[in-house]
């Protein structure tokens, strides 16, 4: 059976990239002269070689792939010519340390704990909902607002054996997700894009592929958004949510790199309502239904409990 579009390892990840956003990029906006008969949506690779200072045929050989050896002048003057945001140009870099060691063996990611003192923090947060979640977007642990606020996710059959959420396959494959998060689309898009960062920092993580090759076969909406090609790195902002029991939401979430592991990345992600507004009182509202839920089933799987403290590094 054929890898899903993204998962074919560092170079294919390169080639896709590369080409997409040169098709981003009219010639009016990189300053070269513009003809009618252009049989390609944007650049050419000559012209992107024009604007980065190599050859053509040294540009054609990034493109497809061979990133291997290039130096990081070389990567910064291409990300200048393709006029790469941030997050892409972290992205393009990640891929030319992957594709570097793609010859070697990568050690395979084991389950492990959730150190206490993560957890400790995440129950000694009260007012707010706050979860910590992997690069493949698993919610790995949380506090009791957590799972009040995010229920419809945590009683979705998208869950895994643990009863573990994740957000991908949440927003993708549960038919109540464009209900609850009320600008669905915008959660997608941002969703697919930060799946896209992790499949930059590892491509050959099998539980990662296995996760996009699951959503491309299930999803057309996102085997639509992982074609775009799009990363995120971070998300923050304002969400809107349609919860069942205490009605529209609209809280600010921020996320903050939490170390837990020398080889995957983490993310603190918290959820809070501007003081002094409906969604403020709605929120304290699921905060008390939590606590006292909390408080009838103390412990890790309980039904106002921590996430299970168990996950994939």
């Amino acid at each position: 059976m054929d890898q899903p579009p993204g998962t074919r390892g560092a170079r294919g990840e390169i080639r896709d990239f590369l080409a997409s956003r040169r098709a981003k990029i009219t010639p009016a906006q990189a300053g070269l002269p513009t003809s009618a008969r252009r049989r390609v949506p944007g650049l050419r690779r000559e012209e992107v070689a024009v604007l980065a200072g190599v050859s053509t045929e040294w540009y054609t050989r990034l493109e497809k792939g061979h990133i291997g050896g290039v130096s990081e002048d070389v990567l910064d003057a291409v990300a200048r010519a393709l006029r790469l945001d941030d997050d892409e140009r972290t992205y393009l870099f990640d891929l030319a340390r992957s594709s570097r060691q793609e010859s070697r063996t990568p050690p395979r990611r084991r389950d492990v704990e959730v150190p206490p003192r993560a957890q400790w923090l995440l129950d000694s947060i009260t007012t707010s909902s706050a979860f910590v979640r992997n690069g493949r977007t698993d919610i790995v642990a949380g506090n009791a607002l957590a799972r009040a606020l995010f229920a419809p996710m945590f009683g979705s059959a998208t869950t895994d054996g643990r009863g573990r959420p994740n957000l991908a396959r949440y927003i993708f494959l549960d038919p109540g997700a464009s209900d609850f998060f009320v600008d669905w689309d915008a959660a997608a898009i941002a969703t697919a894009a930060l799946l896209r960062a992790e499949v930059g920092r590892d491509p050959r993580d099998r539980a990662l592929r296995e996760l996009v090759g699951e959503l491309s076969t299930l999803s057309p909406e996102f085997r639509g958004r992982w074609a775009a090609h799009d990363v995120l790195m971070r998300h923050d902002g304002v969400k809107r949510l349609q919860h069942p029991d205490v009605g529209r939401l609209e809280l600010t979430f921020q996320s903050l790199d939490l170390p837990l592991s020398g080889r995957a990345v983490h993310d603190l992600v918290v959820y809070t309502a501007e003081p002094g507004t409906a969604s403020e009182d709605r929120l304290k509202l699921l905060a008390s239904w939590a606590a006292t839920r909390r408080a009838e089933t103390p412990g890790p799987g309980g039904d106002g409990g921590s996430v299970s403290p168990c996950y994939r590094t």
